[in-house]
This record gives structure tokens, C-alpha cells and sequence, in this order.
């Protein structure tokens, strides 16, 4: 049995293979993934039904399983404001900075080859959609 509280056999095995650099998008439930993913990368569906599981239980997961170094967000075009799960985000990613991206250059960027993992969720926001950068673990942590 795993100490941890991530248990998902798929997002593990994935993680388990990615090294510092790698990427992992958490993508919401309008997030064209069959298109706009790396060809490497693991895709793991936890869209059940619409609103249930969102990018950020995934992501307060996430920051308990692996070290993250940045963090990109995709943004509306300029003018507009910014979407609430931005705001949240950077809340719970701090000190981790985050990068705005708008939405063709975010998805190009969920297109490069250091994509180990996208998982899909149901999250309904728009605008919801979280590109993490694993970091690395500080020396002498164990868990």
C-alpha cells in the first residue's frame, strides 16, 4: 500500500517517469486534448461528469505528490478580465510564479515534447486550464 494520497496507477507511473523540466497539464472540460497535447505525453480522463473533478483538487494533490518551479495559465485576449481560477491558482501556487499565456500560445506550449502527463478533468470554469513545471526535491526530504 502507497503512503501517499495520490493512487491513480496512470498519473503515478506517469510521474514517476518525469524528471525535473517535465511538464503536466491539468486541463478543463473544454480543453481540446486529443489535439492539443504532446505526443508523448500520459493523457489520464477524470471527467466523469460535468463540475466533478476540478483542476484545483487535482492540483492540491499534485502539490502534495511533486516539487513544482513555474507555472502557466491561459488567459482570455487582452482587455477582458482575469478568469477566477487564475486568481485561485496563483493563491495556491506561491511562491511559484506564474505566466500568462493567451489560448493558441498555451496550447502550443501543451504541445512540447517535455509533456509527461495531461489529465482531464471536468472542471466547467473557462479559462481553466493549469500548465505545471515539475521542479526539483530539495536535498535530504524524504517525503
Amino acid at each position: 500500500m502507497l503512503l501517499t494520497e495520490l493512487l491513480h496507477p496512470g498519473m503515478l507511473e506517469a510521474l514517476a517517469g518525469a524528471g525535473h523540466g517535465s511538464r503536466v497539464l491539468l486541463a478543463d472540460g473544454h480543453y481540446p486534448a486529443a489535439t492539443a497535447t504532446g505526443d508523448r505525453a500520459r493523457t489520464v480522463h477524470l471527467n466523469l461528469t460535468p463540475g466533478l473533478l476540478d483542476v484545483t483538487t487535482v492540483l492540491d494533490v499534485l502539490l502534495r505528490t511533486v516539487p513544482v518551479e513555474s507555472a502557466h495559465v491561459m488567459v482570455p485576449p487582452e482587455g477582458e478580465p482575469e478568469p477566477p481560477a487564475v486568481a485561485e491558482y496563483r493563491s495556491r501556487l506561491e511562491p511559484v510564479p506564474v505566466e500568462t499565456l493567451g489560448r493558441f500560445a498555451f496550447y502550443d506550449a501543451a504541445r512540447s515534447p517535455d509533456l509527461a502527463l495531461t489529465v482531464v478533468t471536468a472542471d466547467i470554469r473557462t479559462y481553466a486550464n493549469l500548465l505545471l513545471t515539475i521542479g526539483v526535491r530539495a536535498e535530504g526530504t524524504l517525503t
